[in-house]
């Protein structure tokens, strides 16, 4: 049974939009993008990450993000080449197969059963990136099995969350952490479920 692993880029405020680049999201008027320091530890934890997966679940706006950089990208052959080839799980009402991006399937009715579904796959760990709005969907449906945070020594004061007003008390138990040069703490959490 695959487990859903949720990895994500945070502020010490809990700010996830927009890590990677200054014009990566600039919705809602953020203006704070490309605020990550990915240091070498950092590159490791994703690297971990990318060593269990074996599909990734993306929401629209990510998706539409990585399916413009990836496929073409000669930054990280070794990242672009795995991520271009893995399944890729879409998430969106908006839009229409064929997608884009190679090994790309949609998402579009029914998300809370196609996503439980897709945890009955015979793979090891569907990995999300990014996909604020699809993040919210998971946890309010209990289906997020580990959490990989990577909190920065930064407060941004604005932007979209991951951990919003109305989300699900959850229990998280500590499986493992770490601390970069930077001072960035990456932490991995297991829900706390009754057995």
């Amino acid at each position: 049974m695959a487990r859903i692993v949720i990895s994500e880029f945070l502020s010490l405020d809990g700010v996830m939009q927009a890590p990677g680049g200054e014009d990566e999201d600039r919705s809602g008027g953020f203006e704070h993008g490309g605020w990550q320091d990915f240091d070498d530890a950092v590159g490791r934890a994703v690297d971990e990450a990318m060593a269990t997966t074996d599909a990734l679940l993306l929401g629209r706006r990510t998706y539409d993000i990585f399916a413009g950089y990836w496929p073409t990208s000669a930054e990280e052959p070794g990242l672009a080449e795995r991520l271009n080839s893995l399944p890729k799980y879409v998430v969106s009402t908006t839009l229409e197969e064929p997608l884009a991006w190679s090994n790309s399937s949609l998402i579009k009715d029914d998300v809370p059963k196609q996503l439980a579904k897709l945890k009955e796959l015979p793979l090891r760990d569907i990995l999300v990136f990014g996909s604020g709005d699809l993040a919210q969907t998971l946890m309010e449906h209990d289906l997020i099995d580990v959490y990989r945070l990577m909190l920065h020594p930064i407060v941004l004061g604005s932007g979209k969350r991951l951990f919003r007003e109305g989300n699900p008390k959850t229990g998280l138990r500590l499986v493992d952490s770490k601390i970069s040069g930077t001072g960035t703490v990456i932490a991995t959490y297991a829900p706390e479920r009754p057995k």
